[in-house]
């Protein structure tokens, strides 16, 4: 049985985020720009973070012109100040933030036993670590109905392509804390957290993979045995970051082309 406000507020508004504000970490370039301009298109303005600032200017243009304002903010969410101070950014242009797409992470592909200590920490410190920094400082000002995002991977669901014990325990770990953190958040502040676990993408972290024989692993190792692209990707995030999902949380979303069921 539904409600009268049920009623009122079609589906497609649902997926609206007029009025609201969103962060976007990582957001220079690669997928990271692309879901802070398709947040833009559903109607949020956008703060944009990311370490190589002289490539915001370019995201945040994209961003403008959706008719969307657009915060550029040098971010390094390995430090926490760093991450205080992006949000303390919005909270001065804005007076609010609604959403979080924890979106900055890199990755290696190095045999486990040549991998050296530095490199490996140095992904689990800005996958997982800056993962949950950015969260902390985000979930201190959002109101209740926010929504955090954080980007996870198949491949911490998964055996990879390559070796990449550092990039996948990061990303394992980011989809414990999102569980964990839905768990204290969720209930309690009216924060939802989730997860997105993308699968193989045309993006920054795949480029220097040759074509040919991972377009073969994916073809051998999905259902649908093509990679993805931005757009399939930029609906999750747009569906997880508004009232769309208002009923869920916790949860990692593959959008991986079937590899999780494969």
């Amino acid at each position: 049985m539904t409600t009268d406000e049920e009623r009122v507020v079609s589906v497609l508004d649902l997926f609206r985020l007029d009025g609201r504000v969103a962060v976007v970490t990582g957001a220079s370039s690669g997928l990271g720009a692309g879901f802070a301009r398709a947040l833009a298109e559903a109607g949020a303005d956008v703060v944009l973070g990311a370490r190589r600032a002289d490539r915001l200017t370019g995201t945040a243009r994209e961003v403008e012109a959706t008719g969307r304002k657009a915060l550029a903010v040098p971010t390094d969410v390995v430090d926490p100040e760093s991450c205080t101070a992006l949000v303390g950014a919005a909270m001065d242009a804005f007076g609010r933030v609604d959403v979080l797409v924890n979106n900055a992470g890199i990755g290696t592909a190095v045999p486990a036993l040549r991998e050296e200590p530095a490199a490996f920490r140095a992904v689990v410190d800005v996958n997982l670590m800056g993962t949950y920094w950015m969260a902390q400082a985000c979930a201190r000002v959002m109101a209740p109905g926010s929504s955090i995002i954080n980007i996870a991977s198949v491949l911490g669901l998964i055996k990879s392509y390559s070796p990449q014990a550092a990039y996948a325990s990061s990303k394992a770990g980011v989809i414990g804390l999102t569980r964990d953190l839905s768990q204290q958040w969720s209930g309690r502040k009216g924060i939802r957290v989730n997860a997105v676990a993308p699968g193989y993408f045309a993006s920054e972290l795949t480029a220097d993979i040759p074509r040919g024989p991972l377009d073969e692993f994916v073809r051998q190792t999905s259902t649908l045995g093509r990679l993805g692209n931005q757009r399939e990707l930029d609906t999750a995030i747009v569906f997880l970051a508004g009232p769309a999902s208002s009923y869920i949380t916790g949860i990692t979303l593959p959008v991986d082309g079937g590899m999780t069921g494969h």
